[in-house]
């Protein structure tokens, strides 16, 4: 089979696809450059995105960068390659986490993800209230299963595991909210409408608090009330899923990212909104205590699951690949920087 020449509008298609990937406080920590000799693609971490009190050891920024590499496989599948995937492919290049290298690929022979296309650009995350009708068990066997493929685990609480599980969520919040130096940092990604940037989260997509308090919803207000929205109710009886994986090393983190965002389309793709809530990986001790019983287990990730409204949309930096033979280059900075 013949297989689709890479250009550059085949090249933006692949990379508008994998900057709609979701970032912890949409930081978008990823680079992207391809190689003129091989044509692979080269997905590094931008450590000048980072979150160094939210996330000190670039745990959330490789979970980002997983989703981001795994909506490139989902692209270059529908588009007609097959994307080869090498993670940490150099121990001497640290910020170089993934290469993903466009196959030929046989009609008989293409991934299955690849119907999750239409997904990608409608996943976004839902801070508002959900409806509290549940969903069908066959969705979330379904969510389940995708971040099995990926080497990961979606494990879905009863009752009384989605409560303790949210009590923990809660702690988390409340402890950030009286670190000042936290609260500033999710602070200083939130941008006023209008301002231009294509980082951070605005104004307009942030939720409002649940008036209940049973839900955990990030502050990113902090001091400064005249900026948050009214309490609403949220769902009395909340769905919820803990991504994890059986060990904690940096390629672990990027399948758990990949799984996440397998898991995000098609829960996307069945109509089904999504938030996540990572107050509580956010310290070790609370991060520690989400794994419960199980004895290998490396918690990720709280995601929150339902019916309801979309919620706002969060803006994306354009993606700028550069072509290069030097397996060091790294992919031109946006002109865009983080709100101060």
């Amino acid at each position: 089979m013949r297989m689709p020449e890479v250009d550059a509008v085949a090249l933006e298609r692949l990379l508008y696809s994998a900057v709609a990937a979701p970032s912890l406080h949409n930081t978008q920590p990823w680079r992207f450059g391809m190689d003129a000799g091989t044509g692979a693609i080269h997905v590094r971490v931008d450590r000048g995105r980072s979150l160094p009190y939210t996330d000190p050891r670039s745990r959330a920024q490789h979970l980002s960068v997983g989703a981001a590499v795994f909506n490139l496989r989902v692209a270059a599948a529908h588009f007609g390659w097959d994307p080869l995937v090498r993670l940490l492919p150099d121990p001497a290049d640290l910020d170089l986490l993934a290469v993903v290298r466009l196959g030929a690929a046989a009609p008989d022979a293409r991934p299955s993800y690849r119907e999750l296309y239409d997904a990608v650009a409608r996943r976004h995350t839902s801070r508002l209230p959900f409806t509290g009708r549940p969903v069908p068990d066959h969705i979330v066997a379904e969510m389940a299963a995708a971040a099995r493929a990926e080497g990961a685990h979606l494990d879905m609480p009863d009752f009384a595991g989605t409560r303790r599980l949210l009590g923990l969520t809660a702690v988390a919040e409340d402890r950030n909210a009286a670190d000042p130096a936290r609260a500033a940092e999710a602070r200083a990604w939130t941008s006023a409408p209008g301002a231009g940037t294509p980082y951070g989260i605005p104004l307009t997509s942030l939720g409002p608090r649940d008036v209940s308090a049973r839900m955990p919803m990030r502050d990113f207000t902090g001091p400064l009330p005249a900026l948050r929205l009214p309490a609403l109710r949220f769902e009395r009886h909340a769905q919820v899923s803990l991504l994890w994986t059986s060990h904690d090393r940096r390629e672990d983190w990027l399948r758990a990212g990949q799984a996440l965002e397998r898991a995000l389309l098609v829960a996307t793709r069945h109509g089904v909104r999504t938030s996540m809530l990572h107050q509580a990986m956010e310290w070790e001790d609370l991060r520690a205590a989400m794994r419960g019983a199980r004895q290998r287990c490396a918690p990720h990730l709280l995601i929150r699951f339902g019916y309801g409204p979309d919620g706002g949309r969060t803006p994306r930096a354009a993606a700028r690949p550069a072509a290069s033979g030097d397996r060091n280059h790294n992919a031109p900075d946006d002109d865009n920087v983080p709100v101060p």
